[in-house]
């Protein structure tokens, strides 16, 4: 009787070993044919005609069908297949599919956090981190003291732990300060950002002050605007006025002089 293993997975730290597993049992065959094959876009082999090719060679070793590699990447994430074949045997071994998952843990997330902005405008802080598996959590710091994730009455912002983005919609002068932001996810050890300062610029008029100068400021232009155009507007529809009539009773003869 001949087995092989239905499915595998294994999970690998990035940079360690990982271990493909295929186990096999023949009946006569003393020297059975074993290929390696990785499954994307395209199908290539990983370990063909007893020796190991492309970017696995040099770092991968085989006892019976068993696959291990060194010093995985994330490159090295995906489906593998393993096929035993055995002429001498009656029975045919067939194939196993195995997935590797390659978990890299935190790496240091990039920031963008403005370096001045407008108090009582909404301004929006963002964190980054790309090649973590499994995708990281964000926290943010102000100060150096971790801000809540938790929305309640009493807070100003929000803060999404998924995306990395920290929102405040209004911001005053007490959030200036030092804000950074850290990553981490089951795999190593929680990676942070440096700090970036963040300016609350005030001016002594209010927002509201400034948007009814706007307004008047507006109308105003609206007003001469339309004292300008209308009298315009008037002349090209009716024509040029009639030139002045004379009345006779102020006709005053003046001399007139032939050469």
């Amino acid at each position: 009787i001949v087995t092989v293993d239905e499915l595998f997975l294994h999970i690998s730290l990035s940079l360690s070993d990982a271990v493909l597993s295929c186990q096999f049992k023949t009946e006569k065959e003393t020297n059975p044919r074993i290929e390696w094959k990785k499954k994307g876009k395209d199908i290539h082999f990983v370990y063909f005609d007893g020796k190991f090719t492309g970017s696995f060679a040099g770092r991968a070793k085989i006892e019976g069908a068993t696959v291990t590699l060194h010093a995985v990447t994330q490159k090295d994430s995906g489906l593998y297949r393993c096929e035993v074949s055995a002429p001498a045997d009656h029975t045919n071994l067939g194939e196993v599919n195995v997935t590797l998952n390659v978990l890299v843990p935190p790496h240091t997330p990039f920031c963008e956090v403005p370096s001045s902005v407008l108090s009582g405008t909404s301004v929006e802080l963002h964190c980054k981190d790309k090649l973590s598996v499994p995708p990281s959590t964000f926290l943010w710091y102000k100060d150096n003291k971790a801000l809540s994730a938790t929305h309640t009455p009493d807070i100003v912002y929000s803060m999404d732990t998924d995306t990395g983005t920290l929102n405040i919609k209004s911001v005053s002068k007490a959030d200036s300060g030092q804000y950074r932001c850290e990553v981490s996810n089951r795999v190593g050890a929680s990676k942070s950002s440096v700090a970036h300062h963040m300016k609350v610029i005030e001016y002594p008029l209010s927002m509201t002050t400034l948007i009814a100068g706007a307004v008047g400021l507006f109308l105003l232009i609206l007003i001469c605007c339309l004292d300008v155009c209308l009298p315009l507007t008037g002349l090209l529809q009716n024509g040029p006025p009639p030139p002045p009539t004379r009345n006779p009773k102020n006709y005053k003869h003046t001399q007139s002089f032939m050469i």
